[in-house]
């Protein structure tokens, strides 16, 4: 019988991996089981590349890497990019001197260089997870991006859970209109260039393979998913996610520690009667 879906992609901080760090033995089971059957698994993810890689090559994944929500597309064996979107380095420092106002924890991402303004229990949080080190620039990390002419690739505002919704309404309101601004976690507000959202991301790959996205399957958690979760054949919330994810989403799986993603891939990619 053909597969009814030929391409999964996965998020994957709270969607593939569990929240004690890892990737657990039944999803990766699963992954090889998938791919061994002919479809195809692809990683879309806000993280930077060398942040993810790792765990790409763990899997042992072939073709195409999604990250910076999809602002670079690149070949996990090959390296080559295919896909560069960056902010122009005046938007950088337009947005960067509009978050120093808020006394804000700022990340700046240039490829797989990362430069933050604040040496804090963010920056040891945020390394510690991405397992990444970032640069310490002075506070006034604008000054940085525009000697060093920086044009990121995404801006990262880090903040207190309960501030998320607030700065998350702030930014948008002052950029959404020339950008795209969206949160991955409880306390990050996130800034890429408009269209670099998961949903394009998605669309590159189902165009990339070949595959109609009527074919596809994506999973998420997060407000950052939601693009590709209605952009996807069948757009699939894992149970830890999000209540509006879940609210568009057709599928709602097991969490992340319930190795959801297996779940997902043994029901309606392997067509397993479970």
């Amino acid at each position: 019988m053909a597969m009814e879906y030929r391409l999964i992609v996965s998020d994957f901080d709270g969607t593939l991996r569990r929240s004690t760090g890892e990737i657990s033995d039944e999803n990766v089971c699963a992954i090889n089981a998938y791919m061994e059957s002919g479809g195809i698994f692809a990683l879309c993810t806000g993280r930077m590349p060398s942040s993810i890689l790792p765990y790409a090559r763990q899997l042992k994944l072939q073709g195409l890497l999604a990250v910076y929500q999809g602002a670079v597309i690149q070949d996990i064996v090959s390296g080559e990019i295919v896909r560069d979107c960056r902010i122009p380095p005046e938007n950088a420092q337009e947005i960067c001197s509009f978050l120093q106002e808020f006394d804000a924890h700022i990340h700046v991402y240039d490829g797989d260089q990362l430069y933050v303004n604040k040496d804090d229990i963010f920056r040891a949080w945020y390394e510690s997870i991405c397992r990444v080190r970032g640069i310490l620039t002075p506070f006034t990390i604008s000054e940085t991006v525009e000697s060093k002419k920086i044009s990121p690739h995404k801006i990262i505002l880090v903040c207190e859970s309960k501030d998320r919704a607030k700065m998350l309404d702030v930014v948008g309101a002052r950029f959404g209109s020339r950008f795209y601004v969206t949160t991955s976690a409880e306390n990050l507000v996130e800034i890429v260039m408009r269209g670099c959202d998961k949903g394009g991301a998605l669309e590159y790959l189902s165009d990339y393979y070949r595959i109609p996205l009527s074919q596809t399957i994506a999973l998420g958690d997060n407000y950052n998913d939601l693009p590709m979760i209605r952009k996807a054949g069948l757009g699939v919330a894992v149970e830890n996610a999000e209540k509006i994810l879940k609210e568009n989403a057709k599928f709602v799986t097991k969490s992340c520690d319930e190795d959801g993603v297996a779940y997902v891939i043994r029901k309606f990619g392997l067509g397993e009667n479970l």
